[in-house]
């Protein structure tokens, strides 16, 4: 029977919504063993995030936490009392990898920094993912994914010509933040492959080491274009209308969105006769890429009059046959029922003792000899604290009882 990549890992994880939790998820899914830590009542914020499966609020039904979290086992512990952070160090001493997504003062203050931990495990890979990383002025200051993002510079990428309240007397680009939290998920696929790189490391030498990952530049990282631009030439570059090499832009079908880019003539001229051969396509004042950009305005109108007559699939099924760079901007709904996404299993069934079964996001990858695969859904908070305390530290009943009457766990 064909086992999993990072079978024979062992990561101990202490942290909290996106960022950490989703770096270990990629651990646990790719086989290591995972034992998150919770406090007993300061819980992962996750739990309290909405959407609640049936829409009934409840830290067992968050949506969010029930997909950062499958693989792992759960285990409730207070680091704050010195039977708890003596329980820690005994975890630490069986762990590989130690992840965590606290602030860096909060880790000091608790006595679970590199320094005191690596003291207790010499090749413990500790990584520790944080908004601005582990020096710097920044390294204390509070961040969100909206911090990251902005700080990152994808607000200027994705940005809103169109006047707002504040600039009503002039079309100025207005910074937007996308929905949901890629930065920290940005964060976390850095963090896993970092953590990779590092057990691959020690494996070689014995030698841990502490993996310091910055969110902001993990958003930073992801935008050599625009760093280019500015380095080459000083050009702030950003949002639909900026580019000088054509039309980039989205445009409205009867039924939804297409995503279109046309860079090459040749894929103008498809286009046109895409289109039926307007008259207007072979006006002056859309005779090439540079004049069509800096007419983009007049272009839009006359595009989106002949999208506007037509479903966004006919569109897209109509330009990949003649090899025009467009696609549909789809909703949820239709990810989900993506015929390319279902023949490849990409959308997986999960049980869970609250929730039932429900649908989670796969792999984004398939692993011929190592095959990805869910075994066990989110844990229930404190699931595994007799299989933890009692199996494998060696806790009597008796002792977890006092425990948990000390709320150490």
């Amino acid at each position: 029977m064909k086992g999993k990549a990072l079978d024979g890992m062992k990561v101990l994880e202490y942290a909290h919504l996106v960022s950490g939790p989703y770096c270990a998820k990629l651990l646990a899914d790719l086989g290591a063993q995972v034992i998150k830590v919770e406090d007993p009542k300061d819980f992962d914020v996750a739990r309290r995030r909405e959407p609640f499966f049936g829409d009934v609020p409840d830290y067992e039904r968050s949506g969010l936490f029930l997909y950062l979290n499958t693989n792992k086992m759960g285990i409730t512990l207070n680091l704050r009392t010195t039977t708890g952070l003596g329980i820690f160090k005994e975890l630490i001493r069986w762990a590989d990898v130690f992840t965590e997504n606290n602030p860096p003062k909060l880790v000091e203050e608790l006595g679970i920094s590199y320094q005191d931990l690596s003291a207790v495990n010499p090749r413990l890979i500790m990584t520790s993912i944080t908004p601005f990383g582990q020096t710097g002025p920044y390294r204390d200051y509070k961040g969100y994914d909206l911090n990251c993002w902005q700080l990152g510079g994808y607000g200027h990428q994705n940005t809103n010509e169109y006047p707002s309240i504040l600039f009503a007397d002039q079309r100025r680009p207005v910074p937007l933040k996308k929905g949901g939290k890629h930065a920290d998920f940005q964060a976390a696929l850095n963090g896993a492959v970092a953590t990779m790189c590092a057990f691959l490391y020690r494996e070689r030498t014995g030698i841990g080491q502490h993996v310091d990952v910055s969110a902001v530049e993990a958003v930073a990282s992801t935008m050599p274009d625009n760093i280019q631009y500015w380095t080459y030439q000083r050009q702030l570059s950003g949002g639909p209308r900026t580019y000088p090499l054509g039309p980039l832009c989205l445009l409205p079908c009867k039924d939804g969105y297409v995503y279109m880019w046309i860079f090459e003539e040749h894929q103008w001229e498809r286009l046109v006769q895409m289109m039926g051969d307007p008259e207007w396509a072979r006006e002056e004042i859309f005779k090439d890429r540079w004049v069509r950009a800096q007419n983009f305005e007049a272009l839009e109108v006359l595009l989106a009059d002949w999208f506007g007559q037509r479903s966004a699939q006919e569109v897209y099924m109509e330009a990949q046959a003649r090899g025009i760079p467009l696609v549909p901007s789809n909703d949820i709904q239709e990810v989900v029922n993506s015929p390319q996404l279902q023949a490849r299993e990409f959308f997986v069934e999960i049980d869970h003792p609250k929730v039932g079964s429900l649908t989670y996001p796969g792999a984004p990858f398939k692993l011929s000899e190592t095959p990805w695969k869910i075994d066990r859904s989110a844990p229930l908070l404190g699931e595994h604290n007799e299989e933890v305390y009692g199996k494998l530290l060696g806790y009597s009943t008796e002792d977890q009882r006092k425990m948990k009457q000390a709320e150490v766990i």
